[in-house]
């Protein structure tokens, strides 16, 4: 999993940039306990299934979610209604889809309709496995932060 780290903040990067117009620093990935609690306030979720299993996480606070939304929309949002939910389904979508256009090299994937959980200290059911949670903490903006959280393992 460590070796496609890059690909997943290059990717992040990209579509932050060129869908949402945010630029994205990405700080120092590291290993999360898959029982850890996730100190947001919306998770947008992709399984993926096919020659490797896993899933893509993309959690942060209703500030961006809302943020994202309105720019996405041109809409001004306050809260986690419907419109920012389908928000953070489509951005994780397009996430996992560049990722695994680019994994296709390797790997022939499937990933899963998105799936949003809403409520602050969420937990998530990690996949079954040996598969590693890597978590990559974002900043967007000098002030909003969220992270893509990822397990991936071949089977």
């Amino acid at each position: 999993m460590k070796q496609y780290i890059e690909l997943f903040i290059k990717v992040c990067k990209y579509v932050f940039k060129e869908f949402v117009g945010l630029e994205l620093e990405a700080k120092t990935p590291y290993y999360m306990e898959k029982e850890a609690l996730f100190e947001c306030d919306i998770s947008s979720i992709i399984g993926i299934t096919g020659e490797a299993r896993g899933a893509v996480i993309i959690s942060m606070k209703v500030d961006l979610a809302t943020k994202l939304t309105s720019i996405l929309t041109g809409a001004e949002y306050t809260g986690l209604d419907d419109d920012v939910v389908d928000a953070m389904g489509e951005i994780v979508n397009i996430v996992a889809g560049n990722v695994n256009r680019e994994l296709e090299k390797t790997f022939k994937l499937m990933i899963s309709m998105p799936t949003i959980i809403k409520g602050n200290g969420h937990s998530i059911n990690w996949p079954l496995g040996q598969a590693k949670v890597i978590c990559i903490p974002f900043t967007a903006c000098d002030t909003y932060n969220f992270t893509l959280s990822v397990a991936l393992e071949e089977v």
